[in-house]
């Protein structure tokens, strides 16, 4: 490889790029996290409690986008900025797909869930 080709690892966006395209993202998957997070507080605080698969269900639920979107990074911050968007989206549809998981088993199944 020559000085004058560049590969694409070596091209990177600037700093300010991936921090503005992290943190508009970063909002919907905290907003992800906040509403189960709401979910998970109201139904700990309700006159049954929840049992241990109800915290391990909804705790999953609070967790899961935070680990989504640290892969979903990790995998994409070196990349061109469209292709990191593309990579954090994914991210964000994942989450929202179990996060909308959650919320059928939870209307569903929910009385198996409580204390």
């Amino acid at each position: 490889m020559t000085a004058v080709e560049e590969s694409p690892t070596t091209r990177r966006n600037p700093t300010w790029m991936v921090v503005a395209i992290a943190g508009g993202f970063g909002l919907f998957y905290a907003y992800i996290v906040w509403n189960s997070v709401g979910l998970l507080v109201s139904q700990a605080t309700g006159p049954l409690g929840i049992n241990a698969a109800g915290w391990a269900l909804l705790l999953s639920a609070a967790v899961f986008p935070l680990l989504a979107f640290g892969a979903a990074f990790a995998i994409g911050y070196r990349r061109r900025a469209g292709q990191f968007a593309l990579v954090l989206l994914t991210g964000l549809g994942l989450s929202a797909v179990f996060w909308f998981n959650v919320l059928a088993y939870a209307a569903t199944k929910g009385a198996e869930l409580l204390g």
